[in-house]
């Protein structure tokens, strides 16, 4: 008889004290990023509405669709504004920011230096 042992490693992404309307199964607090190069220009974008890590995603994989991002680092603040923090290796349009993070679902509520 084969023995498959039930092992899970905890992450330590759930926040338990948190709430999540974001309707998937995947929560937590996380911080995804790529590395961008040496030369990239780098933005700080706040965000309103993101509250676990498939908020993270979504907002993410939108702004890594724009042309000349390298990388994308969010800092999740579930019930205030996350800063995004966007390097490219050109001046992105504030416009084409707005727009992808409205796709994604949510609102850029500023930028920040």
């Amino acid at each position: 008889m084969m023995c498959t042992p039930n092992t899970t490693n905890d992450l330590g992404l759930t926040d338990a004290n948190s709430s999540c309307n974001c309707g998937t199964h995947d929560h937590g607090t996380t911080k995804q990023s790529t590395v961008a190069s040496p030369t990239a220009t780098t933005e700080n974008y706040l965000v309103t509405g993101m509250t676990c890590s498939h908020c993270v995603a979504s907002v993410t994989e939108e702004l890594s669709a724009l042309p000349g991002v390298e990388s994308v680092n969010v800092q999740l603040n579930a019930g205030a504004p996350s800063r995004v923090t966007v390097a490219s290796n050109t001046t992105l349009d504030i416009d084409a920011v707005r727009t992808a993070i409205d796709e994604a679902g949510y609102e850029l509520a500023g930028t920040e230096r």
